[in-house]
């Protein structure tokens, strides 16, 4: 990325090899995931100031192919997913296991060159073995929605067996993955998206029920299903769609916010948070810790990443227009012409 601007400034730029420093590796880059998050720094949203020119892509599967000064040599060749959260390491918050809150915490493909490329160099502590069962475009499509999705419904919301648990935008990357890991945990979950396809695939992966938030009145909806709502939230939707969540909430329930697709100001209707007693998470990213927990269920069967459809590198542009036009479930990712 040369520019900032729409899909049209992703453009090939040749670029000199990387090298890894101490405590770094390189990596082969077999396969990187496409996030909202692209969207927002291509277009100038997110790290206006980033300097140019930049390589997007925050979830990288690949093979480790060079190693820095004090990195065993041993993982040469390892086949890897990459953690893609950058913390100083040494912080009360991260030795605490919390490094996602880190002051000096940065994400692949946003604050550092990422995995729209042949090589990316990362720390060694964001190196992960990829699942035994899944294809390098699989592996890419798990590191920020699981990790994410993770943090927001196990770290915050703490959703319990039984509970209801609503999952906005449950064909993004980020919905998809709380959708199963709410099943996992043994919630009811309550899928809600935009399409009928959407919600179909939703159920594939495991809804018990489906919401069209397209559809006035849907908070009405839910509040009817769950006999006066939802007990917990996974929401990244939105100025659009924050009223109507916080009224498909019960009394006493908790939200979990990651993002804002569809705008950053919205109105909050008061009297529902405290006359109903709400309680509103922050979320971002997850603690590095999380991953390995993600992949372990992930090569056991029981947890599953949604990939819509795999395309080259060189169609990086189409893939960005099709994410901003919604036309996927789950993931795209794209395929790196193996090099190494």
């Amino acid at each position: 990325m040369s520019a900032r601007g729409g899909p049209e400034v992703l453009q090939p730029t040749v670029l000199p090899d990387p090298k890894p420093g101490p405590g770094e590796v390189r990596v082969n880059v077999r396969a990187v995931a496409l996030n909202h998050l692209d969207v927002w720094v291509r277009k100038g949203v997110a790290s206006p100031e980033l300097p140019l020119p930049h390589v997007l892509g925050s979830d990288v599967s690949g093979v480790v192919d060079a190693v820095g000064p004090g990195v065993d040599s041993d993982l040469l060749q390892r086949e890897v997913v990459l953690n893609p959260g950058l913390s100083c390491g040494h912080c009360e918050a991260c030795l605490s296991g919390h490094d996602n809150l880190c002051r000096d915490y940065k994400i692949i493909g946003e604050h550092a060159w990422g995995g729209y490329a042949e090589y990316v160099v990362v720390p060694r502590a964001n190196l992960l073995p990829k699942p035994t069962n899944l294809r390098f475009e699989e592996a890419a499509a798990v590191p920020l929605a699981f990790l994410t999705a993770w943090q927001m419904v196990v770290d915050k919301l703490n959703v319990r067996p039984g509970e209801w648990l609503l999952v906005m935008a449950a064909g993004s990357g980020v919905g998809s993955a709380a959708l199963q890991i709410g099943r996992l945990f043994g919630a009811r979950v309550i899928a809600a998206a935009g399409s009928g396809a959407k919600l179909e695939r939703a159920r594939e992966l495991g809804a018990d029920v489906t919401v069209n938030y397209r559809k006035e009145g849907w908070h009405r909806e839910v509040r009817k299903i769950t006999s006066g709502g939802a007990h917990a939230v996974a929401d990244h939707t939105g100025a659009d769609f924050w009223e109507g969540v916080i009224k498909a909430t019960r009394n006493g329930g908790r939200i979990a916010l990651v993002g804002a697709s569809s705008g950053y100001v919205a109105q909050t209707p008061l009297a529902h948070v405290f006359y109903r007693q709400l309680t509103i998470y922050g979320s971002t990213m997850g603690s590095k810790s999380r991953l390995f927990k993600v992949l372990r269920h992930i090569e056991a069967g029981r947890l599953v990443p949604a990939v819509d459809r795999v395309l080259d590198l060189a169609q990086a542009a189409e893939a960005h227009e099709l994410l901003e036009q919604r036309a996927v479930f789950g993931k795209i990712v794209l395929r790196i012409p193996n090099t190494g």
